[in-house]
């Protein structure tokens, strides 16, 4: 079976090419060559042995994801659709800032929390994605921008799982694919700058703590456990006290100083200044000799027909806001970016699922124009 070289991080692929006869430092020059100059094709490894070159066509190959669409918005966010096979698409989202570049991916195709707000869980699960799924969207993501923007420098500098999935319930595969992210020999990320978002699975938040602690963000939603049970239903099994227990053991390993709640503002439901003061009692509740150890950001509702759910006003999520701030806690409200394109997690792949295998069907719905690829797929431009 041909292996594909997306899967391994070094360690991994240096016992790889052990088993070839080659030394580790073959495995480094390797690692660099795909991972920090995009390269898939063997024969382009200038610097590898003629020999080796030879040895991995016969046993080995750089499998990217099958694109099905992509979507620039007018505010420079992309949106990539990727196809994973069995009528499944997984959704990547790129987000340019001034001082940085942000890269959204997703860890499993579909989502089996089932939050009450989230269209992605309302799709169903259907597979946990590979390592080298995982890896794929930023190494497609990271080579693609530098050709289209021109730069020869990185231009990703902060990668969010945030996309489709929660990314603890695949930690087998998760952990592999952030150690790719933050070897200096492949992305050269800062842990800072990666960002595990979870619903709460706590266990597997203590591992991720020794293991590979990076920045992490909490979808909490809820000041309390029975509109959480509501909300997010993995509450019933982990609830607020465990889980904000857990947040704490966290910080001792982390590379923050704090915890990131993120809080879908829903009309009516958890935006009410009682559920805000709520909030409050509850961070003062953990804080230790009354350290600043979270930061909230409220992120705008994107409606969809089944969720039977609203958007907050504007002016709602700024009251809201203003009781977190006046408390000394951190707030941001998240800017909505990429409207034109559906660019919030799980729009498009709902579009796709169950519907079409590769994307033509709706992109005839919405008078796209469908261009072939090499791999065989098409790939939708919105025009």
């Amino acid at each position: 079976m041909t292996a594909n070289l997306l899967d391994y991080d070094l360690d991994t692929l240096a016992l790889f090419c052990e088993r070839l006869g080659e030394k580790r430092f073959r495995a480094v020059q390797l690692f660099r060559w795909i991972h920090q100059k995009g390269a898939s094709n063997f024969d382009d490894m200038s610097d590898l042995a003629k020999s080796l070159r030879e040895k991995l066509k016969g046993v080995a190959q750089v499998k990217a994801l099958d694109l099905i669409s992509q979507h620039i918005s007018a505010d420079g966010t992309i949106k990539w659709l990727f196809d994973v096979g069995a009528g499944n698409a997984i959704e990547t989202v790129f987000i340019p800032e001034e001082d940085r570049g942000t890269l959204c991916i997703s860890s499993q195709a579909g989502c089996a929390i089932g939050c009450r707000f989230c269209s992605t869980g309302h799709q169903g699960f259907s597979r946990n994605l590979t390592s080298g799924e995982i890896v794929a969207q930023l190494w497609f993501a990271e080579h693609f921008l530098r050709k289209h923007l021109q730069r020869d420098e990185r231009v990703i500098s902060n990668v969010v799982m945030m996309g489709m999935g929660e990314p603890l319930q695949n930690y087998a595969e998760v952990i592999p694919a952030l150690r790719v992210m933050l070897d200096d020999h492949a992305y050269g990320l800062s842990r800072r700058r990666v960002t595990v978002s979870t619903s709460g699975i706590v266990p597997k938040m203590d591992l991720l703590s020794e293991q590979c602690p990076v920045a992490l963000a909490v979808s909490l939603h809820a000041p309390t456990d029975a509109l959480r049970d509501d909300l997010v239903p993995l509450n019933k099994k982990y609830p607020l006290d465990e889980l904000m227990q857990a947040c704490n053991r966290y910080l001792e390993h982390a590379p923050r100083d704090f915890i990131t709640f993120e809080y879908c503002m829903l009309n009516g439901v958890n935006d009410q200044a009682e559920h805000a003061q709520q909030l409050v009692q509850l961070v003062r509740r953990y804080a230790s000799a009354g350290r600043v150890w979270c930061k909230f950001n409220l992120i705008p509702f994107n409606p969809f027909p089944a969720s039977g759910l609203r958007c907050s006003a504007p002016q709602q999520v700024q009251a809201f806001a203003r009781i977190l701030i006046d408390a000394g806690i951190v707030t941001t409200v998240r800017k909505t970016r990429g409207d034109d394109i559906d660019a919030a997690c799980g729009q498009l792949a709902g579009d796709v699922k169950d519907r079409t295998r590769v994307g033509e069907r709706i992109a005839r719905q919405r008078n796209w124009t469908i261009t072939p690829v090499p791999t065989g797929k098409p790939v939708v431009t919105e025009n």
